[in-house]
């Protein structure tokens, strides 16, 4: 597999290397070791989750605060998506950057994301299926939500049919209104062991 580090410090697009043949195709969609060469720390799954959306649905963008914190691999299994991620670090620098990646289940792309990082797509076609491998349990009270639509953010979602969202996405806050819910830069990079003086950036 390649993985690629991102626009967004400390997220990684893994893209898969296929191999097909008469009975369908392989592939390795990530591999611990090399992910953790990359990123510099390791990364162990303790929940799993899988969402089902329809067409134009838009969910996100969610974060965590730290403690406890959430670095997630997002792959999307079934349809397709435009997937986002956008630094909600205060302090980071590249807070409020995003990057954009096309999913789907035909390429099998991943995108990894660390602590602080949010995340948000929007379902290009129905019957989209998404699974999160999370690196902590979800914690009631400890989400961040942004508001997907911020147009400070001006994330590029292509231009249709009105988006579905969950009432809690579409009343969540502008970035510039939630900063005092935001784990700083220094929190994220001390859960890794790591400080704005040492850390030379992407690994």
């Amino acid at each position: 597999m390649d993985i690629t580090a991102m626009a967004v410090r400390d997220a990684y697009r893994i893209t898969p290397r296929r191999l097909p043949d008469h009975r369908g195709e392989f592939f390795e969609a990530a591999r611990r070791e090399a992910l953790e060469a990359v990123t510099g720390h390791p990364f162990v799954v303790r929940q799993v989750n899988y969402s089902v959306s329809r067409r134009h649905t838009l969910r996100g963008i969610h974060g965590t605060t730290l403690p406890p914190g959430q670095a997630k691999l997002v792959t999307c299994v079934s349809g397709a998506v435009l997937d986002v991620v956008v630094d909600l670090r205060a302090g980071s620098p590249t807070f409020g950057r995003f990057d954009v990646t096309r999913q789907d289940g035909e390429s099998g792309i991943s995108v990894y994301l660390a602590d602080g990082l949010g995340h948000a797509f929007l379902a290009l076609t129905d019957d989209v299926r998404m699974a999160y491998l999370c690196s902590e349990e979800y914690v009631p009270g400890t989400m961040v939500d942004i508001d997907a639509l911020d147009p400070d953010l001006a994330l590029p979602w292509p231009r249709g049919p009105e988006v579905i969202r969950s009432a809690k996405d579409a009343a969540a806050p502008r970035l510039a209104d939630a900063l005092h819910r935001l784990p700083t830069y220094e929190q994220c990079l001390a859960a890794y062991g790591r400080t704005p003086a040492r850390d030379g950036g992407q690994r």
